[in-house]
């Protein structure tokens, strides 16, 4: 080792990059509701060239791109990001996401949802948390009823032109 490094000595890594994780992202081992949600009412204003079905949710700083749709039902929490000519389906949630251009997410789809991430303990099992994202490239298709979870500490990436069958389920990285 170079003398500048300092040595952390610990019994359990993954605990303790839990416990660090935690200081920093204090609400990331919970998905609490998104409370800055839009309905479809007004929707139309903001997003021209857009489509939306009945009782869509969108939250705060939300991005679509033009020529893009999202049907009835579906809720597009805070800060995702949807390219241009993509397709969500009815029943959709989409959380921490960032979604590339002719992207299909069909009906049913969990996208960006927290991880089943927990450190075994003696006394009680301790939640990681999770602070990555979820990523669609370009071209990618979602079967019905699947769901990608987000990354614990780097982004789950599903690549460019990839296509997923119905209820598949992408566990977090």
């Amino acid at each position: 080792l170079p003398p500048e490094c300092i040595v952390l000595d610990v019994k359990n890594v993954l605990f303790a990059v839990t416990q660090a994780s935690k200081m920093f992202y204090p609400n990331a081992d919970i998905d609490l509701p998104d409370e800055n949600l839009r309905t479809s009412d007004n929707l139309n204003e903001l997003y021209q060239n857009v489509r939306f079905g009945k009782n869509v949710l969108i939250g705060k700083n939300v991005k679509i791109g033009k020529n893009s749709s999202v049907a009835s039902n579906s809720i597009i929490e805070s800060n995702v990001t949807i390219g241009e000519n993509s397709v969500v389906g009815s029943f959709v949630l989409i959380r921490n996401s960032l979604i590339g251009s002719n992207v299909h997410i069909q009906d049913g789809c969990k996208i960006g949802i927290k991880g089943f991430g927990f450190i075994p303990n003696k006394n009680k099992n301790i939640r990681a948390p999770h602070i990555g994202k979820v990523i669609l490239e370009d071209g990618v298709e979602i079967g019905a009823n699947s769901t990608i979870d987000r990354g614990s500490l780097a982004d789950t990436i599903i690549g460019k032109n990839t296509f997923l069958d119905n209820q598949v389920h992408i566990a977090h990285n």
